[in-house]
């Protein structure tokens, strides 16, 4: 071989190198982030691009229909973050999949209700022996539902409990399919015209079943990805100042309403009232013992032990800590 057919050789191979490495290196500048349709104030960061802009990352934002979906596309590697809520959380945990729980989007408070149809005849939990009722499996919703009628003394397997999909309740509702449901905005503004609440995740959280909206990423990747997580958190952060400070004063034409619209297909003029259902911790409060500094393992705990007896799940960790972090919440503290 020639010196310069070696030289050659050796130069199409640093080139290859080079060019190959910076497709790495450009792969780890893109994130797909799973999202559902709860009105949080992420929508606001998801419509202002300011993450992308802080960090030079593309984020892919895919919608699914719950958070169950979530997770699984999460274990396929698929996605790097998601929002989820503290069930199918819980489920995945139990289950030993890679994530942490690193934000709390929301506090579910009465974001969520138990709405039975006008003319059921149910008027309370014991009231849903004989009937139909639709909630999407594994999420906070359904296990609110069950604990709700646990605690009333309601015998499970006299209610037919339907897995649907947030979509597909709505659609059952308009056809009359069902009698009731357990479930969140945009379907449950749209379901309340025509019925009656029966119970609120928040009346059934005071009574020991207490759920959250939380933000989980693959363990691995939030590691390699520090810089681009505390920006995200940054950014959170500043969309729930917004709210809080302008949220009141919100009309179904402010453009904080039509990017919440945009993002979660919900009417405009039900925003307001639906998002005053939430709490928004701070970030003092998401790092105190209330939320990731113990009490979200705690409620994880809960939520596994209930997951187990209903079979969902097959063992429950001795430590939900191991599944949630405060360090990228305290690095954009400046901590």
């Amino acid at each position: 071989m020639t010196m310069t057919r070696r030289l050659s050789l050796q130069c199409a191979a640093l080139v290859a190198a080079f060019t190959f490495g910076g497709a790495a290196v450009a792969q780890t500048k893109e994130v797909t982030f799973a999202h559902q349709d709860m009105l949080v104030p992420l929508r606001l960061v998801m419509e202002s691009g300011e993450v992308e802009k802080a960090t030079g990352y593309k984020i892919n934002w895919r919608m699914f229909a719950g958070g169950g979906d979530v997770i699984r596309a999460m274990a396929s590697g698929d996605v790097q973050m998601g929002e989820t809520g503290s069930s199918p959380l819980t489920a995945a945990a139990s289950q030993g999949q890679d994530i942490k729980l690193f934000w709390i989007s929301a506090d579910i408070a009465n974001a969520e209700a138990l709405v039975a149809r006008n003319g059921s005849n149910i008027n309370s939990m014991k009231d849903l022996a004989g009937k139909k009722v639709a909630t999407p499996f594994v999420s906070t919703a359904h296990y609110q539902l069950m604990a709700g009628m646990k605690m009333d003394g309601v015998d499970a397997k006299s209610v037919n409990v339907m897995n649907m999909r947030p979509p597909e309740i709505a659609a059952a509702w308009e056809r009359g399919d069902i009698d009731a449901t357990f479930i969140w905005d945009p379907v449950l503004s749209k379901i309340k015209a025509n019925g009656k609440t029966i119970a609120t995740s928040g009346s059934i959280g005071k009574r020991g079943a207490p759920t959250f909206e939380g933000i989980v990423v693959n363990a691995k990747w939030a590691a390699a990805n520090e810089p681009f997580m505390v920006a995200f958190v940054k950014a959170l952060n500043r969309a729930n100042d917004e709210y809080k400070a302008t949220g009141k004063s919100w009309t179904p034409d402010s453009p904080q309403t039509k990017a919440m619209a945009k993002w979660t297909k919900a009417d405009p003029k039900d925003v307001s009232a639906a998002m005053a259902l939430y709490t928004f911790p701070t970030m003092a409060e998401q790092v105190s013992a209330t939320w990731l500094g113990g009490g979200a393992a705690k409620a994880m705990a809960n939520t596994a032990a209930f997951l187990k007896e209903q079979g969902r799940v097959q063992e429950v960790k001795p430590d939900y800590g191991a599944f949630v972090t405060t360090a990228y919440v305290e690095k954009a503290m400046g901590k």
